[in-house]
């Protein structure tokens, strides 16, 4: 989300601007922009405060998605919405737009289904594991930038050709979820076998605030440090979906394109036989358009794209400009002889013929086979009295010459039924990854198995405790001789893991208990193991008098504990407070848990236990202070009054006491937000790197030390607005109230069983 060079780019931007203005002002009237029109930039727009201070904190990730933006209004219900769909219906409509010939644009043999499985993939692919970003859910295809990515040329088209059926079934069926499903019945219609499709993909109204990477320039590649790929990018280069297809960088050369595809393949959270098993599958089906060069032919792509163009954009001034005059990746033919049936043609040619380069009409590096025989195997997709030459893309190649891949695929050669069920597997996971537990999908094709990537949580059997087992368990808790402190980070620790990019973490499961997070430093393993212990034996003399009844789960005990500590925590500081607690979490087993998967889970920063680890961050703490509050789905204001209230609570990793503005430690009060905003404080730089002291003005002893997560909640001027409504005299009611609404709100952040 957030770039490295940021200030350099906002500058260029700035300096950008400038020269502009300056050039505008000296061209005669006639030659400046028209007024008129909106597609043309003009320098009369305000600018906000990145503008002028490019270090400026950029709270805008918090205000993403606002019910506002969404014409569907707040209490619409998804969900209840597709439950009324006949499933069977779309899937009719689907199939008949796939044959169904458009003269703006024809389709290739006379059916859609490649082009729409591309368009799915390509809304599906751009997921990827390090911070669960991108995927299909939202439908941000629609959106720039992904609108008018390089490597996302022509699907522009695709929507549109879809545009009646989105029309037709209206809020009942999403554009994310209509995306992914034309690519599963194209596939059937095609004679492939699908392993099933979820609904319950949600579309955004405004793009996701998403950092694609450093780059300025389009296919651009400042993304590897050392050979290494930037965390959490997933591309290897900028404004492609994960690789180049004529190597890295356009050089052609198969086996450095498998580095790059298992490096881009497993950070979209595919193995090596669910890498072969895509790309082998994914190009049984259609071709690739490289008819002419695309810098002679193609207008602007449709951000760039004139009003009258009404949102397509690479309009071809080539040829007929569609059908044979294509022109997509800029390489062009097809892989199989029947490109509109799934087959083992693709693998049959790969490993039949010896394949020499050549270049494509637009001049993009491809491969054909040596044997001269092969020159007229393939069909034209649109005059079937012309034949071609089969092709191979240098990463296609990479698939015969790694030894692991090569491995995979012969055995998919030799054995059909492993090749098509591996690739059912993994289409299935591309198109619902970013999904996140079962629990959300939605629909009669769910396929009703535990997938290990889907986070799986056992059922449970045993009635849910009750009003009267809570207030219970919660004496019970605060009676055992565990600390405020030490029950608010043990709580803490398991929702943080949250992400609302992808719905992977919490507390649900409780597998803080488990490898990978139990081990953790971030978690004081220490401290966590004997925390956890001690809940455990409450939960066992709970559920051993209450044998064949109601049960309580750890992950039900981690929360109500913390529950309990904030409550025990307000009270320490002469108010009442109660926090609304709902039972039914399950614990989940290590067998449930894939410790790789999980392990990306682990927080490298946590402003709100005031952790930073800098050897594993490049941007600021309070930049990715911002990422986790996002991710976490919180307000600038939930942020603010989580913050300030886990300090007081004296939540912070290690036992720190940076931030911890208060005389009394482990309590919940606004004293964070009275001290900070202090003016008999003054502040200073401290001799340790990274550190401010708080003196006395006056006499200048050291009252608090801080970290700046801690310090740019009184010197940013949104942040500050908010502290000071906390730190008035009448702030004390609205933080508590505040800071509990958001503290039960990220405890119940995975509880997808409540949402649905």
């Amino acid at each position: 989300m957030f770039n490295p060079k940021h200030r350099e780019q906002i500058m260029r931007n700035k300096l950008s601007l400038l020269v502009a203005c300056a050039v505008a002002a000296a061209l005669p009237l006639a030659a400046q922009a028209d007024p008129q029109d909106p597609s043309q930039p003009t320098s009369h727009e305000p600018r906000n405060a990145d503008f002028w201070w490019p270090d400026h904190l950029d709270l805008s990730p918090l205000r993403q998605h606002d019910a506002r933006s969404n014409p569907l209004g707040p209490d619409f219900d998804y969900a209840r919405a597709f439950a009324k769909l006949d499933l069977n219906a779309v899937k009719a409509d689907i199939r008949k737009v796939l044959t169904t010939p458009q003269d703006w644009w024809p389709p290739d043999y006379g059916n859609y289904g490649p082009f729409f499985i591309r368009m799915a993939w390509h809304g599906s692919g751009t997921y990827r594991t390090y911070d669960g970003r991108g995927g299909a859910d939202g439908a941000d295809q629609r959106f720039e930038p992904l609108n008018s990515w390089p490597d996302n040329v022509n699907l522009d088209k695709a929507r549109r050709l879809l545009w009646p059926i989105k029309q037709k079934y209206g809020q009942s069926l999403s554009w994310g979820d209509l995306m992914v499903l034309t690519g599963n019945v194209a596939m059937e219609s095609m004679g492939f076998k699908t392993f099933g499709f979820a609904g319950g993909r949600t579309d955004d109204w405004e793009p996701d605030l998403v950092y694609w990477g450093p780059e300025i320039k389009w296919l651009g590649d400042e993304r590897h440090n050392g050979g290494q790929l930037q965390k959490p990018l997933g591309a290897t280069q900028m404004g492609l979906i994960y690789v180049n297809p004529q190597g890295p960088n356009g050089n052609p050369d198969p086996l450095a394109a498998a580095k790059d595809i298992r490096e881009a393949f497993g950070r979209m959270a595919m193995n090596d036989e669910e890498t072969v098993a895509l790309i082998a599958g994914g190009h049984t089906f259609g071709k690739a358009h490289g008819a002419h060069d695309p810098d002679k032919c193609l207008g602007p792509e449709p951000a760039a794209a004139g009003v009258e163009e009404q949102g397509l954009g690479w309009k071809n001034k080539c040829g007929k400009g569609n059908g044979d005059d294509t022109i997509t990746s800029g390489l062009e033919g097809s892989w199989s002889v029947n490109p509109t049936r799934w087959t083992t043609q693709y693998l049959d040619n790969l490993f039949h013929y010896d394949w020499v380069k050549t270049k494509s009409p637009a001049g993009a590096w491809q491969w054909i086979p040596s044997d001269p025989d092969a020159a007229h195997l393939t069909p034209d997709a649109q005059d079937p009295t012309v034949r071609h030459a089969p092709i191979m893309f240098t990463t296609d190649l990479a698939l015969k010459f790694d030894p692991a891949y090569r491995k995979i695929a012969l055995r998919f050669h030799d054995h059909p039924e492993e090749f098509q069920l591996a690739f059912a597997k993994a289409w299935f996971k591309l198109t619902h990854r970013d999904m996140g537990p079962r629990a959300r999908y939605l629909g009669p094709d769910v396929p009703q198995v535990d997938l290990i990537w889907q986070d799986p949580l056992p059922k449970s059997a045993a009635p849910a405790i009750n009003a009267a087992d809570i207030t219970a368990l919660k004496a019970r808790i605060l009676s055992c001789g565990l600390t405020v402190p030490q029950l608010v980070r043990t709580t803490w620790s398991a929702v943080v893991t949250f992400r609302g990019t992808d719905y992977r973490g919490g507390v649900n499961g409780a597998r803080i208990r488990l490898a990978p997070q139990k081990d953790w430093a971030v978690n004081d393993p220490k401290e966590l193991a004997t925390v956890l212990a001690t809940l455990s034996g409450i939960q066992r003399d709970f559920n051993q008098a209450h044998a064949g009844g109601r049960q309580v789960s750890l992950a039900d005990l981690i929360v109500l504990g913390g529950d309990a500590a904030v409550e025990q925590g307000a009270k320490a500081a002469g108010h009442t407070v109660h926090v609304p607690f709902t039972p039914g979490r399950v614990d989940a087993s290590q067998e449930q848990t894939d410790v790789n998967s999980f392990a990306v889970l682990e927080p490298t920063s946590d402003a709100f236990r005031d952790y930073y680890d800098a050897k594993r961050n490049v941007v600021s703490p309070v930049q990715v202070m911002v990422d986790r509050a996002n991710q976490l789905t919180l307000s600038v204001p939930e942020m603010t009054a989580l913050i300030g209230g886990l300090r007081t609570l004296g939540a912070n990793e290690g036992g720190s006491s940076n931030g911890v503005f208060t005389a009394h430690p482990g309590t919940l009060s606004n004293d964070f937000f009275v001290n900070l905003l202090d003016m008999g404080v003054q502040w200073n730089k401290s001799a340790t790197p990274g550190l401010y002291e708080g003196r006395d003005r006056r006499t200048g002893r050291l009252l608090w030390t801080a970290t700046p997560v801690d310090l740019v909640f009184g010197s940013n001027s949104e942040l500050r607005a908010v502290s000071e409504a906390y730190a008035e005299s009448d702030g004390q009611a609205l933080f508590l109230r505040q800071f509990v609404e958001a503290w039960t709100r990220v405890t119940n952040l995975d509880r997808f069983d409540l949402h649905r």
